[in-house]
């Protein structure tokens, strides 16, 4: 476990669909979908993706005009893309901002993730896209985050980081008593001291665990 990370380091849908990265089947069917799906980061999208912060969690009615003017608080900004629907032209809640400077999108997404505005609480991150290897998106049953209600929740992002694996030693306290229940019995003196090593174990057990 040396090599634990609360943020994924590559995508795997199907350790983004586990609270703590262990899963060894998929859960749902959009796990599946995501693990067998095939996708291309989008070539027509321009700009430094390291420079780049992805901005979600919009009002509707949030405009690119209210965007400039909050995230222009953190530094110069290159580019801005509120994405709309291309047949309604309604926003779809979620835009990419590209600054100029890395000190300026480091101090955006510290400083501006949970922000209210319009009314809405707004969610910061760097681009994935084409910065995470791996990544599969939202539509293909991948992404990161999400809502309980939407029952599909991916982890291993800034939102909904990994949790630490327990790691139960349950199975050396099994060895144990199974080694001792393999010793021939000799009366209740050997009774007696096998209990007091498996209550001293325990007591190690515990502390080791805290």
């Amino acid at each position: 476990m040396n090599d634990w990370s609360p943020v994924a380091k590559v995508y795997d849908p199907l350790k983004a669909g586990s609270i703590d990265g262990t899963d060894v089947e998929p859960h749902d069917r959009a796990v599946w979908r995501a693990m067998v799906a095939r996708y291309k980061p989008n070539k027509a999208v321009v700009g430094d993706p390291l420079l780049t912060l992805f901005v979600a969690r919009l009002n509707p009615q949030t405009t690119e005009e209210k965007l400039n003017e909050v995230f222009s608080n953190y530094g110069d900004i290159r580019r801005l893309r509120l994405v709309r629907d291309i047949v309604t032209g309604f926003s779809k809640g979620y835009a990419f901002v590209e600054y100029k400077e890395e000190r300026s999108v480091v101090r955006a997404r510290r400083d501006a993730n949970k922000l209210v505005v319009d009314q809405s609480e707004l969610f910061v991150d760097f681009e994935q896209e084409r910065t995470l290897k791996g990544w599969i998106p939202r539509r293909l049953g991948g992404g990161q985050g999400g809502k309980k209600e939407s029952g599909q929740l991916r982890f291993g992002g800034k939102d909904r980081p990994f949790r630490k694996p327990i790691n139960l030693p349950v199975t050396m306290n099994q060895e144990w008593a199974g080694a001792l229940s393999t010793v021939p019995r000799q009366g209740k003196e050997f009774t007696a001291k096998a209990r007091v090593v498996r209550l001293n174990f325990s007591r190690c057990w515990v502390n080791d665990s805290e």
